[in-house]
């Protein structure tokens, strides 16, 4: 029986996945084999000897300290893509409030007085300070073409507006999927000159740290509007918030809030609505309650930010699942522990990822207590199971 601990609220169709038979899931449980979370922040949690996963329902995994798991051999997942089409939905909904100055216009209304007749007039004294303007041949730059990148440029495509892109890390995988007339740009400040619409799309690190900061701006287009659904440190507040009083930007939208910026007439945050939505928190959900199963179960690993992507097809009988340094004679060490109590190895995976590697090994017959310890005894073994 594994034992799953909800550090947060997780969404009934994820945690469907986890047959009752086999899981043990509680919001309070001890000795837990892994963890599923969406924004609980486990940077002072106490981690329990037990863990062996960690399942983010979502994309953005900074809430969990990622290098101290690694350290313990405890393997962190996410859910990159399901909450994709949420997020450009927002996107698109950000681009259209600001083009439309529909949130400065909707609290003039709400705040008009007198009869229909004076509001009548009033609303066609007023409506000339709300003129905005229409996206089509508006130019939209996206920086981060991952998954929730590529659905924003495609779908502004799809509006009739340009498209330039920027990602220097793009994969293969994504770049099929990204339509072909969006042109690309070779750095951040040549998007600058060109954009009328910047939005992001990219995690939180010391590259795009306040990537968005007074360089930039200083290159940015005048009237440009600035789109943050992607994490609150891209953004040099400081430099946005000149920028704003300067008139260097139109306007600002986001996902987070902060005390100095949510009453500025030129910038709209929102609530961190990203991924709320019913459909991307059961496909968060979903997602990432398959990947942890599939781990404990089978050691199989897709969608881990700290371990190497592992798949091998089970062979009947048992397979030891082994968490190790990624140093040099590994793979030696744990063979001749195998071979040396008379264990056939029927299939063997290696594969390293930065300083960590995960070898999966399928034998003809079991596995005692005794490899197990032995195998665990090897320096730079971080964890040994039998599955």
């Amino acid at each position: 029986m594994y034992k799953i601990l909800t550090l947060n609220n997780i969404s009934v169709s994820g945690l469907e996945r986890l047959p009752r038979d086999r899981y043990e899931i509680a919001s309070e449980i001890t000795n837990p084999d892994a963890v599923l979370l969406r924004s609980f922040k486990m940077h002072d949690w106490p981690v329990p000897a037990s863990l062996k996963a960690i399942g983010r329902a979502g994309a953005g995994v900074n809430n969990i300290p990622v290098p101290q798991m690694t350290a313990k051999g405890i393997c962190v997942f996410n859910a990159p893509g399901a909450n994709a089409n949420a997020v450009k939905e927002l996107v698109i909904a950000g681009m259209l409030l600001a083009a439309r100055n529909i949130c400065t216009a909707w609290d003039y209304t709400r705040n008009l007085q007198g009869t229909d007749a004076e509001l009548s007039k009033q609303v066609e004294s007023g409506k000339k300070q709300f003129v905005g303007f229409e996206l089509p041949n508006r130019t939209l730059g996206v920086i981060g073409l991952g998954a929730i990148g590529v659905k924003v440029a495609n779908a502004a495509r799809a509006l009739g507006m340009r498209v330039i892109g920027y990602d220097p890390h793009i994969t293969v995988s994504n770049a099929w999927q990204l339509s072909s007339q969006v042109e690309q740009v070779l750095s951040v400040n040549e998007m600058a000159a060109q954009a009328d619409f910047i939005t992001l799309h990219v995690p939180l690190n010391n590259d795009t740290r306040h990537l968005i900061g007074a360089q930039f701006i200083k290159n940015c287009r005048p009237g440009l509007t600035v789109l943050n659904f992607s994490r609150e440190g891209v953004v040099d507040e400081e430099a946005l918030f000149e920028a704003l009083q300067a008139g260097k930007l139109k306007s600002y939208v986001c996902d987070f809030p902060t005390s100095r910026l949510k009453d500025h007439p030129r910038v709209i945050m929102l609530p961190h609505l990203g991924a709320s939505t019913v459909e991307a928190e059961d496909n968060c959900a979903i997602m990432v309650a398959d990947q942890v199963r599939d781990y404990l179960e089978n050691g199989v690993i897709h969608n881990s930010v700290n371990f190497p992507e592992m798949a091998m097809p089970r062979n009947g009988g048992p397979r030891l699942a082994i968490v190790n340094a990624n140093v040099p004679h590994m793979i030696e060490r744990i063979s001749n522990a195998i071979s040396t109590a008379g264990i056939n190895i029927l299939d063997m995976l290696n594969k390293s990822r930065g300083e960590v590697a995960c070898t999966l090994v399928d034998t003809d017959g079991p596995v005692s207590e005794t490899v197990v310890a032995q195998i665990a005894e090897v320096q730079g073994v971080l964890s040994v199971r039998v599955l």
